[in-house]
Order: C-alpha cells, then structure tokens, then sequence
C-alpha cells in the first residue's frame, strides 16, 4: 500500500476520486468567483419585515393550531414532523412485559412567515391552541426573515409570500 492510499483499494481508484474531487473544487471555485462582482444583486442588504415563526408542539394539537391560524387568515405554513425532548427527557413504556425507555418525544414543527405587525396575535393564538399545562407543551422561536424569494417567478420579499399577508 503507497502513501496516502486508503486500505483496501487500488491506487487507480484513489487516483481517480482525486482528480474528481480536483475536478469539483476547480468548478466550485470558478462559480463563486464569477459571481463575487456582483453580490449585491444575489443578496441585497434591506431591512425586512417579516418574521419566521417556528412552533414546536405535541402532535394531537396540530388541528387546534391550524384552526386557530386559519381564523387569523394564515393561509400558509409548513409541517414538519420532529422526535425530541426538553424537561421531559422521555419516558418508560411497557411493551410485551418488558420495559424500555423512550428518550425521544414525537413533537411537531410548525413553520410560519408574518408580517412584523401580526407576530403578537398569530403566537398568542398558538399558544392558546396548544397549550394543556402539562410539561412538553412546546416553545415558540420568532426569528427575523431578510428577504424571501418566490422560485417559479424570482418574486421577492412581500410578493413572494402569498397568503401570510393580505
């Protein structure tokens, strides 16, 4: 085995990885650097306002948080479903006689964009849906949003989000 050959393999197949790996770094290097003159027009530095909102809750509130979302006209979100834990750090179950321990919780994430003005009544209305007052209940993140771009049609900020504001 030469220098710097992985065990295992042919210093052919070595070869070969390196002038593909030479390969994409020369192509990644030379896009970024067409591109470096003219910055400003990929990411324009603006004040935004907007915020995301990601909610963290229990699965069987879902329905809750969406009605009450829809009430508010918040036509769109997106779902993610999570396994995690907090205070709780799971839990023992039984199964067959046997006991074993659950240390991920199925959580659902809610993601959101809003307008900086309705971030008050479209959290309060989350935690009114979501919350039973047992711990795992959930949090709630609001982070602020730079710009949003529309893929189909290059629309950005404000026109590209369509139903969070009306």
């Amino acid at each position: 085995m030469r220098a710097g050959q992985m065990p295992g393999t042919t210093g052919r197949i070595c070869e070969i990885r390196r002038r593909r790996i030479r390969r994409i770094q020369g192509t990644r290097f030379a896009t970024l650097a067409s591109h470096s003159d003219d910055d400003t027009k990929l990411y324009p530095a603006k004040s935004s306002n907007m915020r995301k909102i990601e909610a963290i809750i229990k699965p069987f509130r879902l329905d809750a948080v969406k009605e009450a979302l829809v009430e508010l006209g918040v036509q769109d979100m997106t779902v993610i479903e999570a396994k995690g834990f907090g205070q709780q750090k799971g839990h023992a179950e039984n199964y067959l006689g046997s006991e074993y321990s659950v240390d991920f919780i199925p959580k659902i994430i809610i993601e959101l964009l809003i307008e900086t003005e309705r971030v008050d009544e479209v959290v309060d209305a989350i935690v009114k849906a979501a919350h039973t007052g047992r711990i795992g209940d959930g949090k709630i993140f609001i982070l602020p949003v730079e710009d949003a771009v529309r893929i189909r049609t290059g629309q950005r900020g404000r026109d590209a989000i369509s139903g969070g504001f009306e």
